[in-house]
């Protein structure tokens, strides 16, 4: 019999892997399950987004799978995590495109590299992933070369086939990367993402989530999505508390996770996407520290609360968690419980880079 959460919580309570508040112990999700999202695919395994990545994230159990949308200089829209691909593709390696590496400001942080928006499509199919955190991922560095960058359309067209070929449904979860940097450079993509999800059979009935750290661009699409198009949710991703949405300079995301920020949220999106640690954060020594009321909160203005990301290697886990092994080492047994301590907030959905072991968390409490 799996366990609830309120019985998780007091065991975590009494082994002293959790300092949890009376709240967070009596805490429960307000989706009908909590759903393992691929994170950039399968990300700990392959490089992130391919269709490699996804298809081991589909392999390994996850509900949803995440592509992040940036768009070409021809307006096409291609999954890549930033358009700054100097770091996950061979471009460097490309002599024919040296003259193409620039500094640009994107959102107000000064980049150099090659970027998305200076390629046409037939240009960036040249170019190979390449796995992004090499020096912690090394075994992920076999795979450079190996893959192309993906449209938007054919990971859609991917992922409905592996579900047809077993049999269920997988949902997609489409992050729109500096809407308003590119609607800055005349490439908008609000309408682009809507009109690509409507082209395909598949995503005008699977489960859809659109994910933005900006405000307006939610705002927008929730007034063009309406009551239209039930499979189709919203969620606003949250950074920390004192940074801003590139649209709203004057607003901060802690402003927005009071229960009157969380209120307004509400008002056009279904879901908050915060970092874990705004949810349990860490202390001075690393370990985590008591329950924030944001899980709570969040569900009290009926949100539900899908935070990122979780990750095994040491490296990305708190204190709690780390064995012995090495700041780069893989620690399955770790990440699952950094999970589940997680999970006995009340989380609804969680973004990880090793969807089996997310599966294993949420399956075998």
């Amino acid at each position: 019999m799996k366990a609830t959460a309120l019985s998780f919580g007091l065991l975590a309570l009494l082994s002293g892997a959790l300092p949890m508040t009376v709240e967070a112990m009596d805490a429960r999700p307000i989706a009908a399950n909590v759903l393992v999202i691929g994170h950039r695919g399968a990300s700990a395994l392959r490089p992130e987004h391919t269709l490699a990545s996804y298809a081991v994230a589909i392999r390994d159990g996850a509900d949803f799978i995440e592509p992040d949308l940036v768009s070409t200089k021809d307006g096409v829209l291609v999954v890549r995590h930033e358009n700054e691909i100097g770091g996950t593709t061979d471009v460097a390696n490309h002599p024919e495109f040296a003259s193409r590496k620039t500094t640009k400001t994107v959102d107000g942080v000064q980049i150099t590299g090659w970027f998305t928006e200076d390629f046409t499509l037939a240009e960036l199919k040249t170019l190979r992933a390449r796995e992004r955190l090499a020096d912690i991922r090394k075994a992920n560095t076999a795979y450079d070369g190996q893959f192309t960058v993906p449209t938007f359309d054919e990971m859609i067209e991917f992922v409905a086939a592996e579900a047809s070929a077993r049999g269920t449904v997988l949902g997609i979860i489409p992050e729109i990367k500096h809407s308003t940097y590119f609607r800055g450079i005349g490439l908008p993509m609000e309408d682009k993402v809507l009109a690509t999800l409507a082209a395909h059979a598949y995503t005008r009935t699977a489960p859809v989530e659109i994910q933005s750290f900006e405000v307006g661009t939610l705002k927008y699409l929730r007034g063009k999505l309406g009551k239209d198009h039930p499979n189709i949710r919203l969620l606003q991703l949250m950074e920390g508390a004192q940074e801003h949405p590139a649209d709203e300079p004057s607003l901060t995301y802690g402003q927005m996770m009071t229960p009157a920020g969380l209120k307004a949220v509400r008002g056009y999106a279904d879901a908050i996407g915060p970092s874990t640690r705004s949810i349990i954060p860490l202390a001075a020594d690393g370990k985590l520290a008591p329950v924030a009321p944001l899980v709570h909160d969040a569900h009290a203005a009926g949100l539900e609360v899908h935070p990122y990301t979780f990750r095994p290697e040491n490296h990305f886990l708190a204190a709690n968690f780390r064995n012995e092994a090495g700041d780069p080492a893989r620690n399955e047994a770790g990440s699952v419980a950094e999970i589940r301590a997680y999970l006995a907030t009340g989380i609804d959905a969680f973004f990880t880079d090793d969807p089996a072991l997310g599966r294993k968390a949420v399956d075998h409490r």
